[in-house]
């Protein structure tokens, strides 16, 4: 899967460090502990929401099914991401070796192409409950569930496996490079080659395209059908429950397909490594964290389940 030149070999194997945010102490430890918190309230929040679907009998429909495993997701997505960088916050630059570079880069875009399709696979799952509601059960069955988020996975793993291929049989020049990032993202490694990567990008792009734009589209099409059932409900209380209900999910598909197209989709020229690396910040600690946050303190159905589940605990350490 890995590539070395024959250039490379006397020099030893190709390795990368990232670029620091600050050199300044001071700022350094106020990262640090900023970035450890952010990580903990993501693992906080979407482990709850995780235990709280598990728990709770009247959680289990296909909405709480998709919403945990978009919460496991998550999990994954910024545990690939948050350790390293955390370590190379505070003290010197330390070394990524090229596979392990290599490694990082492919669970980070399988995770994260799989959270672009599963959120496509819950804008359907609130079409089909809006504009079909009395067939919802019949359709959104736990088999076809359960395929919709192995094909999801299965798609993902293939798109990043052959990505991920393909730029590592880059050559990298010198024994050490910096990425101007704090993790092995896609378009700073392509940077580092010495070599033409016009197809490299091509094929960046029409990855991208597979995993932003064409769910992307699938998710306005559901929503322009979803408003136009929602319009046609009389009761205001229902109008107001389904708009709320849809919200949500869509608030957290703009803030992740907005700012991973800015990173994946603008042409390399256009781009700034600076404004990558802000973006990146964007989807690795925000869309996370704000999954939790939004579908606990706008959902009643989790809020009463954490409720139950806090208070049965309390109860049961009381007797």
């Amino acid at each position: 899967m890995f590539a070395w030149s024959p250039d490379h070999n006397q020099s030893g194997p190709t390795e990368f460090v990232f670029r620091v945010f600050t050199t300044v102490p001071e700022l350094q430890a106020l990262l640090f502990l900023l970035f450890l918190l952010l990580y903990l309230m993501i693992l906080c929040g979407n482990t709850a929401i995780i235990w709280a679907v598990r728990a709770h009998s009247s959680l289990r429909t296909p909405m709480y099914f998709f919403l945990s495993n978009l919460s496991f997701l998550e999990i994954c997505y910024t545990s690939v991401v948050v350790p390293l960088m955390l370590s190379n916050i505070l003290g010197a630059q330390k070394p990524i070796p090229l596979a392990g570079c290599g490694a990082q880069m492919f669970f980070f875009v399988t995770l994260g192409s799989t959270d672009c399709f599963l959120l496509a696979v819950m804008a359907y799952d609130r079409y089909v409950a809006i504009r079909h509601p009395l067939h919802y059960a019949l359709i959104m069955t736990q088999k076809l569930c359960v395929q919709m988020v192995v094909c999801a996975l299965g798609l993902a793993l293939f798109l990043s496996l052959q990505l991920t291929s393909l730029i590592f049989t880059l050559p990298f020049c010198g024994h050490r490079r910096e990425i101007n990032h704090f993790l092995c993202d896609v378009p700073p490694v392509l940077r580092l080659a010495c070599a033409d990567t016009r197809v490299h990008q091509a094929v960046l792009y029409v990855v991208g395209i597979l995993v932003l734009t064409v769910p992307f589209l699938l998710i306005c099409v559901s929503y322009v059908f979803i408003t136009s059932a929602i319009l046609r409900i009389r009761s205001a209380e229902g109008r107001r429950r389904a708009f709320s209900t849809c919200s949500s999910h869509l608030a957290v598909v703009l803030l992740q397909y907005g700012c991973c197209s800015l990173v994946y989709l603008r042409p390399q020229s256009s781009s700034s490594v600076d404004e990558d690396r802000q973006f990146a910040l964007v989807y690795t600690f925000i869309t996370p964290l704000l999954n939790p946050l939004i579908y606990t303190l706008r959902n009643k159905d989790v809020k009463g389940a954490l409720r139950k589940a806090i208070s049965s605990k309390g109860t049961a350490e009381a007797l």
